[in-house]
């Protein structure tokens, strides 16, 4: 029962966490618009990278070459997904994108079986499908094929759904606060490289109050507090039922885009919406809803 309860505030928090990205979706966007993405992911990761050491600063005598490879393969799964997002949304719809993004959820569970024999619940694989068929919906106006832009945003579901996986395989051997300090870093370095690739710098060409709330709001919220929970969390909970709760930041982001941004989601885009929920809620309370019926059959007999 402790177990449970422990695996529940696990996945509560996790939801926290897809709200904290939903609901700066449009904040970055903003920012985006305005500075190169390298850039804007450079100083986003390295000042966050900043802050988790000054926050790690007791346990840094436990840094080890295996914490720092740990970290570092998780940092690499993470940059290459946002690397992987951004060029597929130069090629395709972002409505796509985030589709084919989303379809991480399918592939978490069977990716952690076929790499640490992690298997998931019957529960979980039903919820997973349900959710990407909610993202389906969600996503409705996305026109997919398969050029080069949907082959960037395969890719990137494949990378964010192995941080989930490793992430959760990771977080049960290695120091939760330097495995997420390492990631920034790590993130922070290849954002670098890839601004100095890409872009010739990495010095934002304009700072404004825009950039200054975008860069704070993300580091703080988005960042720090989203790796460190999820990285934390993912402990007490499974990797398939984490993609499933991911599942909610396009949720979140269309109701802090309506609240905020004034967008608007059309009927159909909320029965994605739901069928999301609906997904979330079955991973999350199948097993006992199952359990409950088999003994209320077998009290009947």
């Amino acid at each position: 029962m402790h177990h449970k309860l422990k695996e529940i505030g696990a996945d509560f928090l996790l939801l926290l966490v897809a709200v904290a990205w939903g609901s700066t979706f449009f904040i970055v966007q903003d920012a985006v618009g305005q500075t190169p993405v390298y850039t804007f992911l450079f100083w986003r990761f390295f000042l966050a990278a900043l802050l988790m050491t000054l926050i790690s600063y007791k346990h840094l005598k436990f840094l080890d070459k295996q914490v720092l490879k740990a970290g570092g393969v998780l940092g690499l799964f993470m940059f290459l997904g946002y690397a992987f997002q951004t060029f597929a949304l130069t090629y395709t719809y972002s409505s796509t994108v985030g589709f084919i993004t989303g379809l991480s959820v399918i592939v978490v569970p069977f990716a952690s079986y076929l790499i640490f024999r992690h298997k998931a619940s019957i529960y979980s694989v039903l919820g997973a499908l349900i959710a990407a068929m909610g993202l389906y919906y969600l996503t409705l106006n996305s026109e997919i094929g398969f050029s080069l832009g949907e082959f960037y945003a395969f890719v990137c579901a494949m990378m964010f759904a192995l941080h989930i996986v490793f992430t959760d395989h990771l977080s049960k051997r290695h120091n939760i606060f330097l495995l997420v300090c390492i990631q920034f870093f790590t993130v922070a370095f290849c954002s670098a490289l890839g601004g100095w690739a890409m872009e010739g710098t990495i010095m934002p060409a304009k700072v404004d109050e825009l950039l200054i709330n975008a860069i704070v709001i993300t580091v703080l919220f988005a960042t720090i507090f989203a790796f460190w929970v999820q990285t934390a969390m993912q402990r007490f909970t499974t990797a398939a039922k984490t993609a499933i709760i991911f599942t909610m930041e396009p949720v979140s982001a269309g109701i802090f885009g309506y609240f905020f941004a004034g967008e608007l989601l059309s009927i159909v885009q909320l029965f994605g919406a739901g069928l999301i929920l609906s997904g979330m809620l079955l991973a999350e309370v199948g097993s006992y809803i199952a359990l409950w019926l088999f003994k209320r059959k077998h009290s009947h007999q």
